[in-house]
């Protein structure tokens, strides 16, 4: 899938895509918005500011992709504790710091998964060549990020944790039902590569 992005006048940047890469792309951040799930004051629609000062957890998610998306802020696990007192402190510490931002972390991920899918869907309809998509700059650092959450989220379902993993993925035999994860993850990172490249000009 050979697209990638040009920057426009004003900042912005532009990409063709076919039918095909605007169906996978939309279709991941429609499973994004899932794995992230609702604000807490979805139930509460007539309260706004419920949201605005509702706790988030203080315990990390169960699910691995979520712990990727929503890491530990004190608990780097390259680090081992000096002592039992201190691994206590930084889980006291990351806790605190999860129950007070994850909330407003989430609602990012959602506003820029959410962006990607409005400006897909506003495409004039896709023709043999396909449809070119643009961006304005804020748009741009909105799909930079949902993006990079992808990303994370694909390499997390595949294990990847560093280059060498990513080296031994791409060399997979076409059959290995890994292969279009590992497909996409490798298209998705070109398209940030790019787009990254477009918002630095």
């Amino acid at each position: 899938m050979p697209g990638t992005f040009e920057p426009t006048p004003g900042g912005g940047a532009a990409v063709a895509l076919d039918d095909v890469e605007i169906s996978i792309i939309r279709s991941l951040a429609v499973q994004l918005l899932e794995l992230i799930g609702p604000g807490p004051a979805e139930d509460a629609p007539d309260d706004p500011l419920a949201e605005l000062f509702a706790e988030g957890p203080s315990e990390p998610p169960s699910d691995p992709v979520l712990r990727r998306l929503f890491p530990d802020a004190y608990c780097d696990p390259r680090l081992v504790p000096d002592s039992p007192q201190e691994a206590a402190e930084r889980e006291a510490h990351s806790a605190e710091f999860r129950r007070y931002t994850e909330n407003d972390l989430r609602a990012g991920k959602r506003e820029n998964a959410l962006a990607v899918i409005g400006t897909l869907d506003a495409l004039s309809p896709v023709g043999e060549e396909g449809a070119v998509l643009k961006l304005t700059p804020g748009e741009s650092r909105q799909w930079l990020g949902a993006l990079n959450d992808l990303r994370l989220a694909i390499g997390s379902r595949l294990s990847i944790t560093d280059e060498d993993d990513t080296d031994l993925l791409y060399r997979l035999p076409d059959e290995d039902e890994r292969k279009p994860m590992v497909m996409a993850y490798l298209w998705l990172g070109g398209l940030q590569e790019t787009l990254v490249a477009t918002l630095m000009t």
